[in-house]
């Protein structure tokens, strides 16, 4: 976690010493007037130039820590709002270190976490408010953020969390087995094996960990989607193919066999395609892993569909898509065998759960 501490008195810039000597990964701003204090390892700010300052590190970093008056840091972040899932964690401290105080984005942020090691390093108290934690509940944006899954529909976190709290039933499906345990037992929670049998029963509410397409028309009301990140592509394309024209194919494969682009978490290929600029772009849009195999680590995989002569000549191996998607996923089978457009070739498998 890269973490920022944002101090603007004197007590503060001995105290964000402090923190950067105790927190990995941290990096130290203080206000000029106290260059001094902090020893060398410090960035300098004027005085006047703290807004600016809050404002330039806002995307930089996954958390700050303000050590200064809760009014003020309300007032420098309320312009830098955007949404729980991209906005930063923010704990405020004060002067003197006497409260570590989780100020946004406390669970898919890890702003409470963040709080918790802020006051450990420091001997403060931390100062959490969010209504699951002091009810010592679960949460399900903290699910999602611990077990790296994306959030279909970020509103729906906030209804189910509030049935939670009014100990409202939730139907669950997940599959995995994860979410029974990590709830432990905690909130009024129904487990079942299928879609359709939970929105059978009497749930006000519902949680469903897959990575399938439902169709919209098919869903129940108060239905929070959780994806899990295990769907593997193996990809062939000409080169000078765009991402886009590559994410479009993705997609709509995808879409026909009711899988859901959100829950893709790798992209192999062969490793001739190491710099092949749309296959390096796609992977950085999605924000997933690109993993690379030779032509000999290929060969050795057996596949279903039928060698290709024109894959053979180009990179040295009979087939990319799906061995790279097979030595990817652990040795799963396939979910789709490869599918052809005119300059990309696709094959996807899901990754085996360790």
């Amino acid at each position: 976690m890269r973490l920022a501490v944002i101090a603007i008195t004197r007590n503060g810039a001995r105290l964000g010493q402090k923190l950067r000597d105790n927190l990995t990964g941290t990096q130290l701003y203080i206000s000029r007037r106290y260059a001094g204090q902090a020893g060398a390892e410090k960035t300098c700010f004027e005085p006047a130039d703290l807004k600016s300052t809050i404002a330039e590190l806002w995307k930089k970093y996954d958390g700050l820590i303000m050590i200064m008056a809760a009014g003020i840091v309300v007032r420098m972040i309320a312009p830098l709002l955007e949404s729980k899932e991209t906005d930063p964690a923010v704990v405020v401290m004060d002067d003197c270190g006497t409260f570590a105080i989780s100020l946004l984005s406390g669970h898919l942020g890890g702003a409470n976490d963040l709080a918790e090691r802020c006051a450990f390093a420091c001997g403060a108290r931390p100062v959490i408010t969010t209504a699951t934690d002091v009810n010592h509940l679960p949460s399900f944006d903290l699910l999602a953020r611990e077990q790296e899954w994306l959030i279909d529909d970020i509103s729906q976190v906030k209804h189910l969390n509030t049935l939670l709290l009014d100990d409202q039933e939730i139907a669950v499906v997940d599959p995995s087995g994860v979410t029974r345990c990590w709830l432990h037992g905690r909130g009024r929670i129904s487990f079942h094996d299928t879609f359709a049998e939970a929105v059978r029963s009497q749930a006000h509410g519902f949680l469903f960990v897959t990575n399938r397409h439902l169709p919209p028309q098919t869903l129940p009301a108060n239905l929070l989607i959780l994806r899990p990140r295990n769907l593997v592509l193996g990809i062939g394309c000409n080169r000078g193919t765009p991402a886009d024209e590559i994410e479009a194919f993705v997609t709509g494969q995808l879409k026909r066999i009711f899988l859901s682009s959100k829950s893709i978490g790798r992209i192999a290929s062969v490793a001739a395609k190491n710099d092949e600029a749309g296959l390096l772009d796609y992977a950085a849009q999605l924000g997933v892993p690109l993993q690379f195999y030779s032509s000999e680590e290929l060969n050795r995989v057996p596949f279903p569909s039928p060698p290709s002569a024109h894959a053979l000549t180009a990179v040295g191996t009979p087939g990319v898509a799906e061995p790279a998607a097979i030595l990817a996923s652990g040795g799963n089978r396939l979910l789709l065998k490869k599918v052809k457009s005119e300059n990309v070739t696709l094959a996807v498998a899901e990754l085996k759960e360790s």
